[in-house]
């Protein structure tokens, strides 16, 4: 058995253990954490918060936010479901009646996890925009990136793997497009300080 079928049987080994444990009330929470739209009044508080913080320039913060949820969302299909082409767990044919599924199962593959790239590039963007700022909201944030990265693994829509990496990817994105951010801000203050 090479190094690679090791983990993938690790991570399928994971994955059945952590998806096996549900129950009716967690199925109910898990199924809605997993939707985006649930998620509205979060990003709402988000923008009031940024805007409490940065005022006017609350339009960069916004144009970072699509930025950073575009690359994560186009790269964790482009550059790595479109490219390793690795089943959804419940697509896997060897996993059938062994899967706990509280929906639908969505695409056919799966690494990485889009959502677990999304908020967790989110999470990362908003950890640096506010960290000197707002007490524990890093944590918070990271607390609730994980908590819908975890909800995936639930659902029986991905492997840990494709979550673990997705949050890697993430952010990633989201510390660059942090960069682009302040480098903008820079561009900006030093414009306005020469008229």
């Amino acid at each position: 058995m090479n190094f690679i079928t090791s983990i993938k049987d690790f991570d399928t080994q994971l994955f059945l253990f952590l998806n096996s444990k549900h129950n009716e009330f967690f199925d109910f929470i898990m199924y809605w954490a997993s939707t985006r739209f649930i998620w509205i009044p979060l990003y709402l508080l988000f923008f009031f918060l940024a805007f409490k913080q940065v005022g006017p320039r609350i339009w960069l913060v916004a144009a970072a936010a699509i930025l950073l949820i575009l690359l994560s969302d186009q790269l964790s299909v482009h550059a790595f479901k479109n490219v390793f082409l690795r089943l959804r767990p419940c697509y896997e044919p060897l996993l059938e009646g062994k899967i706990h599924l509280t929906g639908a199962c969505g695409g056919t593959y799966g690494f990485v996890s889009s959502h677990a790239a999304n908020t967790f590039a989110l999470a990362m963007f908003l950890c640096l925009l506010f960290r000197s700022r707002i007490k524990y909201f890093g944590l918070f944030i990271f607390c609730w990136a994980l908590f819908v990265s975890y909800s995936r693994i639930y659902n029986g829509v991905h492997y840990p793997a494709d979550v673990a990496v997705g949050a890697v990817l993430g952010m990633g994105v989201g510390a660059a497009v942090f960069k682009l951010y302040q480098f903008a801000n820079f561009r900006m203050d030093q414009k306005s300080k020469q008229k």
